[in-house]
């Protein structure tokens, strides 16, 4: 017997890939007209639950109901058939098609589609989007629209499709708080009018600010669902881990800022499609403090890691680190210099994913003597190096030859941190460090990052997330248009400023005084 107050049962849900227990019978359920929650650390399978859903993966075992009624999810279109809707963290849509194009693509319709066709389609999409203040320009490419206004034209296309459950997956990640206040009224919207929107996150504040009711994941099991009047932060972050979370406290430094380590001089850097990515930029970072870059993605961050760390070239500026100017880009000469890098996407330009342990904390030191001898790698000693690196770094792993993508986000990011730290950086770049990371994990590469600062290294922080760089930073930069729009000590920080510094408006404001 299934409840009438229920829209979405998913009852017993079991899902193993080979030996690894992902989910172990999982029951969740949901009203509708409600924002549901589900909470859970890295490698706690509340995604694996949500691409069970949305059709991507097949449960091992269990059942899901909609509106009582047993249905089978075999894939994503099946999904979207029942109104099952999934905005996922990395959007799926192509580059070249203009916003529009994304959302009617793999539409069925008469053969003969007629001149009007496509204009009629996009005044339609224009109409939902503005009806649920999610505006962007239909007509554009997507490679010409900002991470946030592409993150519109996937929920307006579930929306578009009709969808009536909507999963967003850490929607918030990309957005400035002004658009994420600006989403949470799109999800109040939505509620009122009987959808049920399912929010995965690891971000505490935004539970209690959007959500009605709460489900909280640990280890492959349902832990807990609690209406949101019930609880508070502390409990929930308790529930996550399984123990209470201290959070990283900022002790006041004993010692002032040494020597300015990077001196960055009005730089000028050319991004994809010849796109100024850096305007006339000038920054500085001294050793024993971390430099907090804000920003609202695509404004010039992930050009000004690659640039620091000799992926791309610059036109015009120069870079002068540790007293000597970088000549050229040069990946080599950044590394051996003393600069290390955590890139943003962990992935893709971090580790590779199906190389082992071993191999993935080697990249960087391979050519050392410590690591290999005459030209030939220094096997057992590698690998008893790398088993103390897991160790200390707590990184879990079925072995030092299991593939890398095998591990959880946290264990992947740890294992970074560990390659990066091991190499005694003068300099640390970190990128969206903990983007996607769960609570328990968060913790430790804070630490990590406040460590460094605290043995005299230098920080540069770039993070989309506003309390993490108002937790950790010494002083902080706000990035716009390429440039460098406003600065802030750590003292003076507040969201509303550095708010309107990301969104343009403090600047354009002191412009016009």
């Amino acid at each position: 017997m299934h409840s009438e107050t229920y829209s979405l049962e998913m009852k017993q849900i079991v899902k193993r890939f080979g030996p690894v227990l992902a989910n172990d019978h999982v029951d969740f359920a949901c009203k509708p007209g409600e924002v549901h929650a589900l909470l859970g650390e890295n490698g706690a399978g509340k995604s694996t639950i949500m691409c069970m859903l949305s059709g991507v993966y097949r449960p091992t075992s269990g059942a899901i109901y909609i509106h009582g009624r047993e249905v089978k999810i075999r894939s994503p279109k099946d999904a979207t058939k029942l109104g099952i809707g999934m905005v996922f963290q990395n959007f799926r849509l192509v580059q070249t098609l203009t916003a529009a194009e994304n959302i009617v693509l793999g539409e069925k319709s008469s053969f003969w589609r007629g001149p009007g066709w496509m204009k009629r389609k996009q005044e339609e999409i224009e109409a939902i989007a503005e009806h649920f203040g999610l505006t962007f320009p239909a007509g554009r490419p997507i490679w010409q629209l900002s991470v946030g206004e592409q993150q519109r034209v996937e929920i307006v296309k579930t929306l578009y499709r009709g969808a009536e459950f909507i999963i967003l997956d850490e929607p918030t990640s990309v957005l400035t708080p002004g658009e994420a206040d600006q989403l949470f009224r799109t999800l109040e919207q939505m509620k009122a009018e009987g959808k049920t929107v399912i929010l995965t996150t690891h971000k505490l504040k935004e539970v209690m600010a959007a959500a009605d009711r709460i489900s909280v994941m640990r280890k492959g099991r349902m832990i807990h669902t609690l209406d949101k009047r019930d609880t508070n932060e502390k409990e929930l972050a308790k529930l996550m881990v399984g123990k209470e979370i201290a959070a990283v406290r900022r002790e006041s430094r004993n010692r002032p800022a040494g020597k300015v380590m990077l001196d960055v001089q009005n730089l000028d850097v050319y991004g994809e499609h010849g796109r100024k990515a850096l305007d006339n930029l000038s920054l500085q970072v001294r050793e024993g403090e971390i430099v907090g870059v804000a920003g609202v993605a695509g404004n010039g961050q992930k050009e000004l890691a690659e640039v620091l760390n000799g992926l791309i070239p610059w036109k015009k500026g120069k870079i002068v680190f540790n007293g000597r100017e970088f000549k050229d880009a040069s990946v080599r000469a950044a590394i051996e210099a003393g600069i290390s890098h955590v890139p943003e996407n962990r992935m893709k330009s971090g580790l590779a994913g199906s190389l082992g342990v071993v191999d993935n904390l080697l990249f960087k030191s391979y050519r050392t003597e410590e690591r290999s001898k005459y030209g030939f790698l220094r096997i057992r000693g590698n690998r008893e190096w790398s088993q103390r690196l897991v160790e200390q770094f707590d990184v879990k792993t079925p072995g030092l030859d299991a593939p890398v993508r095998q591990l959880s986000g946290g264990n992947q990011q740890k294992l970074l941190f560990a390659r990066e730290i091991d190499r005694q950086p003068l300099l640390m770049v970190a990128v969206h460090p903990t983007q996607g990371l769960d609570v328990g994990a968060t913790e430790g590469v804070h630490r990590l990052l406040t460590d460094l600062r605290d043995e005299g290294k230098s920080v540069l922080l770039i993070s989309e997330d506003l309390d993490e760089v108002m937790q950790l930073s010494d002083r902080i930069l706000i990035l716009y248009n390429g440039g460098i729009v406003g600065e802030v000590s750590r003292e003076e920080a507040d969201r509303e400023t550095i708010g309107l510094y990301m969104a343009g408006i403090a600047q354009a404001k002191e412009e016009a005084v």
